[in-house]
């Protein structure tokens, strides 16, 4: 029987993200071969990273990263140099605002959960960085 505990986890972020997918080649999707995760493994590592999350926010009353205050933001998404000096270059350049730096910190933290990193890695602020890039260049 699946765990029910985490049915409800929803990961609200994705409402913030666009995301720009390339053209598939039909050889590769005509091909026998598949490289790709299943929808089992993929589920397996939401339900895993809604665990961490559930137990994050066990003591306050959130259920998700999205959810996090500013202060939660600054408790729970602590950054090494590496990442800080290029979330830092992506603020001075791009021009994002307070709010976006917030929310690149919340899908990094989202990011770090789905690879079971207890650590944010500079590959999750990159990549969360390149979402809030699209989302401004689709919308300003």
């Amino acid at each position: 029987m699946a765990d029910r505990r985490h049915e409800n986890c929803k990961f609200r972020d994705r409402i913030d993200l666009h995301v720009e997918v390339p053209l598939v080649d039909f050889r590769e999707l005509s091909s026998n071969t598949n490289s790709g995760e299943t929808s089992m493994e993929i589920r397996k590592r939401v339900v895993a990273a809604c665990q961490i999350q559930h137990e994050r926010f066990r003591k306050s009353g959130h259920s998700s990263n999205s959810a996090m205050t500013s202060r939660q933001v600054r408790q729970h998404c602590q950054l090494e140099a590496e990442s800080t000096g290029y979330l830092e270059q992506a603020m001075e350049e791009i021009n994002f605002s307070a709010r976006a730096h917030d929310r690149i910190h919340k899908v990094a933290c989202t990011l770090a959960d789905l690879a079971g990193s207890i650590n944010i890695r500079a590959q999750d602020i990159l990549e969360a960085i390149q979402y809030r890039s699209l989302d401004r260049n689709l919308f300003s």
